[in-house]
């Protein structure tokens, strides 16, 4: 009898997996698609609500992911078309449901000014703090840098989304405080961030 309820749950847990995880597989393509493809709309669609609240509305979001793409300073392009995402345990922690998603995320920021050695080392300084990486390489010949990094998207799943998996980009240092605002310091724990 005990072996038969063992059964039962390790079921019924295998269907609520797939459940939830197909869509969370479909929802991390379509973000990294629209980041890929720098379709602001759809990043701010596929965001979690409070966080576009947090970053001042979705006028301003867009405005500062387009700032993040391109600026007076660097264009940046993400380099891989097909990103093999790597999902974490679906936890429910209180009334939501979380998932941290990992994929290896290589970027080229093109420099707009050409870059002297002293500069492209500060430069080569600030892109490993802010993408949290020890993984750049200046190209001269491109004035670019190759940023190698793996990212997290945390995936969230309650009330607040219309119980459809919405997320914060782990790689966006404004978008981690903001995570840090709305959650407890016990989920981000819980999490392993």
């Amino acid at each position: 009898m005990k072996n038969k309820r063992l059964l039962i749950l390790l079921l019924l847990s295998t269907t609520f997996w797939a459940q939830t995880a197909s869509p969370l597989k479909t929802a991390s393509q379509k973000i990294y698609d629209a980041h890929y493809n720098m379709d602001f709309d759809a990043i701010i669609a596929l965001s979690y609500p409070k966080l576009v609240e947090q970053l001042g509305g979705a006028i301003l979001f867009a405005d500062k992911l387009d700032h993040d793409y391109q600026n007076e300073v660097f264009r940046k392009r993400l380099q891989l078309v097909k990103p093999i995402f790597v999902f974490g345990s679906i936890q429910k922690i209180g009334e939501a449901q979380f998932c941290v998603v990992s994929y290896k995320n290589p970027e080229r920021y093109f420099f707009e000014n050409k870059l002297t050695t002293a500069n492209a080392a500060t430069e080569a300084e600030k892109l490993k703090k802010d993408n949290l990486t020890k993984d750049v390489t200046f190209e001269p010949k491109r004035n670019s840098f190759n940023v190698r990094k793996n990212s997290k998207l945390i995936a969230v799943f309650d009330a607040s989304t219309q119980n459809e998996w919405k997320f914060f980009n782990w790689d966006d240092p404004a978008q981690r405080g903001a995570f840090e605002k709305i959650f407890s310091a016990d989920i981000q724990k819980q999490l392993g961030l």
